[in-house]
């Protein structure tokens, strides 16, 4: 396992600009405090969360979490990355692993906060901008029910499974027994695409196809199975899949 600096990047040698000899307007801690969070780079937040840099490299926490960026290319693979990725970027050890960790799980659990009944879904759009934030930093497909009313408001939405999706692990008789429980009328089904591009798979028009014949017998609207990735998303409906 890495080892981590014991000594404060702020504190190495002659000749290096430590953070607390720059200009005070430009310190991460001092410029969040007075000009607010939103007015900082994602590497001078990365820095609050660091704290010291690597003094045997001479670098500064805003330096390292430079680095961080680089290396993982931007936030949503520096979020999914592992201990044993952080560790080895000099100077991250087990300590700044978990730290940077436990901040994305707190994103991550913030976003899967469940959106209040009652909102209403028109267009595969509206799903995607409400519910891509809650898949953004998950590394396997995670598969999630929305259960609507008769004026397509939403009356819950829930996760079904995580995993590779395959018709073993959804299955139309365990989604549609929760579905029935709560009386929806119509209902819509999405997942995430891991790897960012929402290009769907044989497997999910397949699925797509049993759920959507489920919801037919049952007289439940399968009204689309959407597909979200990092910046996009395909609707299943709108390609003639439902």
């Amino acid at each position: 396992m890495c080892k981590e600096s014991k000594h404060d990047s702020e504190q190495g040698g002659a000749g290096w600009r430590r953070i607390k000899d720059w200009p005070e307007g430009e310190r991460p801690r001092e410029k969040l405090l007075s000009r607010g969070a939103e007015a900082l780079s994602d590497a001078e937040l990365l820095a609050l969360i660091l704290r010291t840099g690597d003094a045997g490299s001479k670098t500064t926490a805003v330096d390292q979490a430079r680095l961080l960026l680089s290396e993982f290319d931007d936030l949503s693979r520096l979020a999914r990355a592992t201990t044993a990725e952080l560790c080895r970027i000099r100077g991250v050890g087990p300590a700044k692993s978990a730290e940077l960790q436990a901040v994305f799980e707190l994103a991550r659990r913030l976003s899967d906060q469940h959106l209040m009944p009652g909102a209403q879904f028109c267009s595969a759009d509206a799903v995607f901008r409400r519910y891509r934030n809650r898949f953004l930093h998950h590394n396997k497909e995670v598969f999630m029910v929305l259960m609507l009313d008769t004026k397509n408001r939403l009356i819950r939405d829930l996760r079904v499974s995580e995993g590779s999706l395959t018709a073993s692990i959804v299955h139309p008789r365990e989604v549609f027994s929760s579905i029935i429980r709560e009386s929806a009328a119509a209902v819509i089904f999405l997942h995430n695409h891991p790897s960012g591009d929402p290009t769907p798979s044989r497997e999910d028009i397949n699925i797509t196809k049993r759920l959507s014949a489920g919801g037919e017998l049952l007289g439940i609207r399968v009204l689309d199975h959407i597909i979200i990735g990092h910046d996009s998303y395909t609707s299943l409906a709108d390609a003639g899949h439902c």
